[in-house]
């Protein structure tokens, strides 16, 4: 299964961010075993990484956080063309409407977010990370 992982479940595991840590680690180690090919939009590197660095108040460190991030999701490429067809969408935070529609665009599955009401509209399905866990197990073929 490919996913989009969102920003908000990325840092949920880098930071350690209780209670929703557990299902956010357990999603980036399935990715790390290739059981699910899971991925990130190029935007939300930045915002990660910025978030990250105010969090750990270290530029080294936040870039290693990064770097190893990608060894274990794929990243997204996000095109003036997305910028604008998000616009498009019926969806009300754009942030979230360009994360959808590049999903969209490169054939993600589904999109796991904890943020899932704010993808009302989205064209590609969202589910929380707990519910995204529960279809990977239950579907081992992917």
């Amino acid at each position: 299964m490919k996913a989009l992982i969102d920003t908000n479940v990325i840092l949920d595991a880098l930071m350690g961010r209780e209670p929703f840590n557990t299902a956010a680690e357990e999603i980036i180690i399935l990715s790390a075993e290739e059981k699910i090919s899971a991925c990130i939009t190029a935007s939300s590197v930045t915002d990660i990484y910025y978030i990250l660095k105010k969090y750990i108040k270290q530029v080294k460190l936040a870039r290693q956080a990064i770097l190893k991030l990608m060894t274990v999701v794929n990243v997204l490429d996000v095109t003036g063309s997305d910028c604008e067809k998000a616009c498009e969408l019926p969806m009300e935070d754009y942030e979230d409407a360009l994360c959808a529609y590049c999903a969209r665009r490169h054939k993600v599955d589904c999109i796991v977010t904890r943020d899932f009401e704010h993808f009302e509209g989205s064209p590609v399905e969202a589910m929380k990370p707990d519910v995204f866990l529960k279809t990977v197990k239950a579907d081992p073929y992917g």
